[in-house]
């Protein structure tokens, strides 16, 4: 992954402190996961992160569009989901092998905060307590995302009532 890091212009604890992934998270659990974020930046058409390569991070996207991509045999890339501010990007850091599943392509400039993985995996480890803050918190992320898959599978396979 190649990515720009910004200088760090707000407190990284205040940026994450006001995302919607964060809300209401306890501010000590806010000020260890500000000590594994940094802010990057990715370029309209630069992949944010590749399938098969290592899943050390995930990010929390502020300004921009990103789109999920599987492989299509024959068509290419296909576009499954695009992601903007607000947005969680990246769960494949928290399951061994830890692998991505999926292509990441930033579509527009993109701005970010990258959490390391490798560092939240052993805060986790560390105080089980911040590990499950993570846990439920993306547990609603992989609920939504199935639900959204299952929505636009239902859309292009509707089957005509008898």
């Amino acid at each position: 992954m190649v990515c720009r890091k910004d200088e760090p212009m707000e407190n990284l604890g205040s940026i994450l402190s006001q995302h919607p992934f964060f809300h209401e998270l306890d501010s000590r659990f806010l000020d260890l996961l500000a000590g594994c974020a940094a802010n990057v930046r990715f370029d309209a058409g630069q992949f944010v992160l590749r399938e098969g390569e290592e899943a050390n991070q995930f990010y929390l996207i502020r300004a921009g569009k990103v789109a999920l991509e599987i492989s299509g045999a024959q068509c290419g890339p296909i576009t499954v989901q695009t992601l903007d501010g607000g947005d969680i990007l990246g769960w494949s850091w928290l399951f061994p092998p830890y692998r991505w599943k999926f292509d990441a392509r930033a579509v527009e400039a993109t701005r970010a905060i990258a959490l390391d993985g490798k560092c939240l995996r052993m805060k986790s480890e560390e105080d089980h307590d911040v590990g499950y803050e993570l846990l439920k918190r993306f547990s609603r992320i992989v609920e939504d995302r199935l639900h959204a898959t299952m929505l636009q599978l239902l859309n292009v396979y509707e089957v005509p009532c008898p």
